[in-house]
């Protein structure tokens, strides 16, 4: 573990290599205790770099052997060692470095490197993991062909696999038997891949569009090949996509997938050779819901679609990091879009920014999409990197259209195809393309912080004119106290207010405009509509076209007749959205008063009428019926905040909501009935999505029909998707103790031996709300199954309990703060990657009413003073409390 606090590295600093890396001749003899790795580079001095120029290797805590230099052992005077670094004193021009390493794969709870997963062999090099295995350049512009071979007891560890192609196998003259794979695509290390061990699998051929046959294989646990049909189908319709929509084909003969149970991380990928945590690949209808299957899809898409944009085109150094994040999230999110409903994967993606992206934008660890600087680079695998990056690969797709956008990328996947890329790179084959300055564009990577456009706006019935006037500004974020003005293209129109209609204005001015994409480039502008006939309602930043907050007052008859009438489906979502936060602030200040929300008129029956409405699709409907998260209202309040508050305030609304469609519930639900076998597909999915809202919104009425109607649903379940919708619904609303313990029971004794269906049963139980909340986490982290070195369990109550109970982890007397912080400090010493991101829940805490936020930040303080931390976590740490 790496406790040195580190100067920062800066963009500013970056240089290129002395040293090149041609190729890697990589030999492990596996053993669980003691693998033996064998590391042959042939180094060629730069042109740039002066003749007794030092070679540095990095390493991190590695066991050194020996060394040689062209076939002929090293004299100790020859180089400097240590568990961090090799260095050798005058290397020659050109020249093959032989190093030895051992190291202990079953010791390695970190997860990066080398290490066991369920007693097989797996690997983890991103972002710094090989130096972990072997001295090495370990920075993503060193690019080397590698070769590998793996040895190891045939009946242990049968299946080996590595990147690229399969060129040999046999028995070994020990008795062990061996595998040789080669990877004709120069790489980065932190690509490197290798797996081994007693693995399951199912297989696929598949051609892809230049007729080049490709075997596809999914790797597997013993006993759950059965559940890797879906990823299989998942991975073969994103190669069909990618081919169409962006021309890129597969390009080796093979293309695996490996799921372990040990992972820090969703995925990684690796050069044909995808290492998953399993959660992602394993699923079928009676483990997994709807929800894991869209996941499963999305992110066996994504790690597929990195083959272009990261493999093929990586990044020069890890400022970059957004240059294969970013557009990769843009291409799987697109891919979804096509898959299934396009509004509603929008929205989706909208509430996930907000819910991830927003707050780190407006707290401590706000930086730029592309960061000037790091101390530790794990921690910038952020929501502003991939999240906030795929906003902006969305929003250049906006500006210059499809054809443009398209010619773009193209030339982008030609041009630097085998390059180490920055975001200049990148971005310059779209001024080319299209023939246009992005230069002001560009702030969306340099500065931190969410934009926020101020709206006023004046009707003149007479001039049959509509003005906007819109100022935009950015708050100051760490490190960046003044910021420019941003370049925000916004879709917008107008809706009339009588007709309900999409108003054509004749022309626009005061911007630059494209029907309805508006440029927003000056600190002010003054925008008009003209030839506007009636009084007209703005629908602005329609499909959220940029990541940017408004300000623009709608009166709540206004937000009603949008969420009716709006033309754009992700902005009736939001008007609906927006009046029901409102209602629910209105409600806290009510309540605070001790007296009963007085509710507005409107709002229930434009609830219902979406509920009503079967011409939009079931999905749809959910999403529109599914109240803002507590986290959301407390963005939207920004301070002094007070979650038990906004929690009593929220499931008055919900009751309120709930009453007023208890007696139309069975005439909806009657609709959504599903013929044949169970599909996670859009629209089944979708009307189970429904049905489980309109229940849960009739248990917040107290229905004790719905209460005996979830009851019989988690009883009778014939998929996993309703019985754990009925299952989280006992625990959090029927209130009847005997009833949820019954269920808590029943649902061990039915999945106890599934490792992610326990997963769920963890995480159900961490997240139920109130005071109570911690000592059911304390108690869950004593019972059997629960492991503090594995992730996934962790994540599934520790981290569920600080990011997903906002009252449970902010009980006022600051108990569930120096549970975490607590949590933090022995997570450290076991994986100090998933304790930083554990401590991440703390972001926003200076937000808090007074008194929480002292608890919090005494938590904090003493996590600081209590002991030596990683540099993972001292990163984390520094960077809240400042």
């Amino acid at each position: 573990m790496r406790t040195d606090t580190a100067r920062p590295v800066l963009l500013k600093n970056y240089s290129k290599p002395d040293y090149a890396i041609r190729q890697v001749d990589l030999d492990f003899a596996l053993h669980p205790e003691k693998t033996r790795v064998v590391a042959k580079s042939r180094v060629e001095r730069q042109r740039w770099a002066k003749a007794g120029t030092k070679l540095r290797l990095d390493g991190d805590g590695l066991n050194f052997v020996s060394a040689s230099l062209d076939g002929k052992p090293l004299p100790a005077s020859a180089y400097t060692v240590s568990s961090d670094q090799f260095v050798l004193h005058e290397p020659p021009a050109k020249f093959e470095l032989e190093i030895v390493t051992e190291v202990n794969p079953s010791a390695n709870t970190a997860l990066s490197g080398l290490y066991l997963s369920g007693g097989n062999y797996c690997t983890q090099c991103e972002a710094e993991g090989f130096r972990r295995i072997t001295y090495f350049l370990d920075r993503p512009d060193v690019l080397a062909i590698f070769t590998v071979r793996m040895e190891a007891p045939l009946e242990s560890a049968p299946v080996l696999l590595s990147n690229g192609n399969p060129v040999a196998a046999g028995k070994a003259e020990n008795g062990n038997h061996y595998a040789i794979w080669h990877d004709p695509h120069p790489k980065p290390s932190y690509l490197f891949a290798l797996v081994a061990g007693n693995l399951a699998s199912i297989h696929q051929d598949y051609v892809t569009a230049d007729n080049r046959k490709v075997r596809l294989g999914i790797y597997v646990q013993k006993g759950k090949e059965n559940r890797a049909g879906y990823a299989m189908d998942a991975l073969v319709r994103s190669m069909r996509w990618d081919e169409e929509v962006f021309g890129c084909n597969y390009d080796l003969d093979v293309f695996n997938i490996v799921a372990v149970p040990d992972f820090n991380m969703g995925a990684m990928e690796n050069k044909g050779l995808n290492i998953f945590n399993d959660k992602y690949v394993l699923a079928d209808p009676a483990t997994a819901t709807d929800t894991d299957f869209a996941r499963i899809e999305a992110i066996i898409a994504h790690e597929y679609f990195h083959n272009w944009t990261g493999d093929r085109i990586t990044c020069r150094d890890w400022f970059q990091l957004c240059l294969k994040e970013g557009l990769t999230v843009y291409r799987d999110q697109e891919f979804s879009a096509d898959m299934r409903s396009r509004p509603v994967k929008r929205i989706e993606d909208v509430v996930t920014l907000r819910a991830q992206q927003f707050p780190e934008d407006a707290g401590p660890l706000a930086h730029p999409v592309r960061p000037e600087a790091y101390r530790e680079i794990n921690n910038f695998y952020t929501a502003t990197v991939y999240e906030k990056g795929a906003e902006i690969v969305r929003m250049l797709a906006l500006l210059l259209g499809e054809k443009k956008f398209a010619k773009g990328m193209a030339r982008y996947l030609k041009k630097h195809d085998g390059d180490a890329a920055t975001i200049e790179d990148f971005i310059a084959c779209f001024e080319q393309a299209a023939k246009i300055d992005l230069s002001q564009f560009f702030l969306w990577y340099r500065q931190a912080g969410t934009p926020h456009l101020h709206l006023a706006s004046h009707y003149d019935k007479e001039k049959q004119t509509f003005t906007v006037e819109a100022e935009q500004s950015l708050a100051p974020t760490p490190g960046q106290n003044r910021k420019k003005p941003m370049h925000i293209p916004v879709r917008a129109a107008l809706i009339g207010s009588k007709s309900g209609k999409q108003l054509e204005p004749s022309k626009i001015t005061g911007i630059d405009s494209n029907g309805e994409l508006l440029e927003f480039r000056q600190r002010r502008h003054k925008v008009v509509f003209h030839g506007i006939a009636e009084r007209p309602l703005l629908s602005f930043n329609r499909d959220f076209s940029a990541p940017v907050i408004t300000d623009y007052r709608y009166s709540d008859n206004e937000l009603v007749f949008l969420a009716a009438n709006d033309t754009d489906p992700f902005n009736r979502w939001q008007s609906l959205r927006t009046l029901a936060g409102r209602e629910i602030i209105r409600a806290m200040r009510q309540m605070a008063k001790r007296r009963k929300p007085a509710w507005n008129d409107g709002l229930a029956p434009a609830f219902s009428s979406v509920a009503h409405d079967e011409t939009l699709e079931p999905a749809f409907r959910a999403v529109a019926l599914t109240l803002p998260s507590e986290a959301d209202i407390a963005q939207l309040i920004g301070k002094n905040i007070d979650p038990d508050a906004i929690h009593s305030a929220r499931n008055a609304l919900q009751g309120h909501i709930g009453e007023a469609l208890e007696p139309v519930r069975a005439e909806i639900a009657a609709t959504l009935e599903i013929d044949g076998e169970y599909a996670p597909d859009a629209m089944q999915s979708g009307k189970r999505r429904l049905r489980h809202v309109l229940l849960s919104h009739a248990l917040a009425a107290n229905s004790e029909a719905a209460e005996k109607e979830v009851t019989d649903l988690f009883q009778s379940a014939t998929n996993m998707t309703d019985r754990q919708a009925a299952f989280d619904m006992i625990l959090r609303q029927v209130d009847d103790t005997e009833i949820s313990e019954k269920a808590i029971a029943q649902f061990r004794e039915w999945y106890g031996d599934d490792p992610l269906v326990m997963d769920k049963w963890f995480m159900s139980q961490a997240v139920v709300p109130g005071r109570s909340a911690l000592a059911t986490v304390k108690r869950l982290t004593r019972d059997d199954a629960f492991s503090w070195k594995n992730p996934n369990r962790m994540r599934s109550v520790i981290a569920a309990f600080a990011q997903a109970n906002p009252t449970g982890f902010n009980r006022r007397d600051g108990a569930g703060y120096r549970y975490i912080a607590d949590a933090v400090r022995k997570l450290d010493a076991i994986n100090p990657q998933v304790a930083a991101r554990l401590l991440t829940a703390f972001r926003s805490y200076k937000q808090l009413e007074l008194e929480r936020r002292k608890q919090a930040e005494a938590a904090l303080k003493g996590l600081k003073e209590g002991g030596k931390l990683s540099r993972d976590v001292s990163d984390i740490l520094d960077r809240t409390l400042s």
